[in-house]
């Protein structure tokens, strides 16, 4: 590969060309002292360079990312900052609102970036995104697995367990009438049967119901037996709330299907409203 150095002094040249070479885009700390046989102090003074002509990230203490040549030094968009994320912490998942983002579901931009883990750390800033640590219980820590962005791996809740995780969690979504429209677009690609075993592996009535009305409220073509089977598994709850913890004036109010009291207004949900619904083109004759 091809690039040019002409910006970088022959040490910094040295480590973006031995990553490049080795097809790595990770290093650390010792690893660069190592490879350019200097002290501490010096290496240092190196990766500060680099790091401010936009060659390395930091992902978390004494380890940094290298912002690959093909992409040049100012490719530093959304997907970096989720590579950098990813490293922050292991075992961890992103997710929520994030994760509906990379997938599609979501049009709002938000310089927030969830992060899942059953460690408790402090949130952390990440160039411009926030980095947010949710802690999700031991039963809801599943459905997860690796994702590509822009050549670095991270682990990302899949489609069904991102959209499951947003109606569990509204806030963390942009709320109650954004997490509606999410589940409207990601139902016209859902796998049905997935996303009933998640639901009834973690084992909350309250919110198999919230997922029931929404798919309901989105008009999406859930298979009856599948509809069945989470009418089943949410009769365990006598009800269900979704939507704003304080009143709402004119909320939608009680769902006897589902036995959901929404507390959201009409209009908040009105985009969304037979969403999932898939559209039957007639042609022309």
């Amino acid at each position: 590969m091809e690039f040019s150095t002409r910006s970088l002094s022959p040490s910094e040249s040295r480590i973006v060309l031995a990553l490049t070479e080795q097809g790595r885009r990770e290093v650390a700390r010792r690893e660069i002292i190592n490879l350019l046989g200097v002290s501490e102090k010096a290496a240092d003074h190196v990766i500060h360079s680099l790091r401010s002509k936009g060659w390395l990230e930091r992902a978390s203490w004494g380890k940094y990312l290298l912002i690959p040549p093909d992409q040049g030094p100012e490719a530093l968009g959304e997907s970096n900052l989720l590579a950098l994320a990813s490293r922050i912490v292991e075992p961890y998942y992103i997710g929520y609102g994030t994760a509906a983002g990379h997938y599609g579901l979501t049009t709002q931009h938000r310089n927030v970036i969830w992060l899942a883990t059953p460690l408790h750390l402090r949130d952390r800033r990440i160039g411009e995104a926030e980095v947010r640590i949710v802690n999700p219980a031991a039963n809801k820590f599943f459905g997860f697995g690796p994702v590509d962005v822009l050549g670095y791996k991270a682990v990302m809740s899949d489609r069904e367990k991102t959209v499951i995780d947003c109606v569990d969690r509204p806030e963390l979504a942009g709320g109650v009438g954004e997490v509606a429209a999410i589940v409207a677009t990601a139902s016209r690609r859902f796998d049905w049967q997935k996303t009933a075993d998640y639901l009834e592996r973690i084992g909350s009535a309250p919110l198999i119901l919230r997922v029931g009305w929404l798919v309901d409220h989105a008009g999406a073509d859930i298979p009856p037996d599948v509809r069945d089977r989470l009418l089943l598994l949410g009769s365990r709850s006598r009800k269900a709330f979704l939507g704003a913890k304080e009143t709402v004036k004119d909320a939608v109010g009680y769902d006897p299907t589902w036995r959901v009291f929404v507390n959201a207004t009409r209009k908040e949900l009105h985009e969304s409203a037979g969403l999932g619904r898939r559209r039957i083109i007639k042609k022309e004759t």
